[in-house]
């Protein structure tokens, strides 16, 4: 079956957020079971510097968006599913903005350096725990939200492959279909 595909520059930005937030999940879940000391320390380093290239991403993946409509989804698909899958795909968006906004402005108020891959960045405020706390909280919440998400548009797509009925192709690299 044929169906209206995702611009080549679209699905790299996809498959490269993708690997980012998986690896993000990976590493942060980890840290919750590291003791304070130098693992958790490089954990939390690398988390946050993969978390503002996370910010960076999603913001050209949206700039990209603004000026590249995404293909038609097929009319072969149930309405209830393209609602769906509008919905599901502007909450991952947020969400993609949100999880990195809530960890910087935690980390912002820290009595820690911002660092990104070691560079000493500038902190806009002074520490602040009460501050840091709503933000942590907030940021863990959202990536609580995020994984369900992630999960959720996954087995999406695998139900799809499985019915082959070609919308996980539009966003697969490689020949077109026919």
């Amino acid at each position: 079956m044929s169906v209206p595909r995702y611009t080549r520059p679209a699905m790299a930005l996809h498959w490269l957020q993708a690997a980012l937030v998986l690896a993000l999940l990976g590493i942060g879940y980890w840290m919750g079971t590291l003791p304070k000391g130098p693992d958790f320390s490089t954990a939390v380093a690398l988390h946050k510097s993969l978390g503002l290239c996370g910010l960076v991403l999603i913001a050209l993946r949206l700039a990209w968006r603004a000026g590249h409509r995404p293909p038609a989804t097929p009319d072969s698909l149930p309405r209830w599913q393209q609602i769906a899958a509008e919905h599901t795909h502007r909450l991952l968006y947020a969400l993609l903005v949100l999880a990195p906004v809530c960890g910087y402005l935690s980390a912002s108020f820290t009595k820690y350096p911002m660092k990104f891959f070691g560079v000493v960045l500038p902190k806009p405020w002074e520490p602040d725990d009460s501050l840091n706390a709503v933000f942590n909280l907030a940021h863990k919440s959202v990536v609580i939200l995020l994984t369900a998400m992630v999960a959720l548009h996954i087995g999406a797509a695998l139900f799809h492959a499985l019915r082959r009925d070609g919308i996980l192709s539009r966003m697969l690299p490689g020949k077109r279909q026919s």
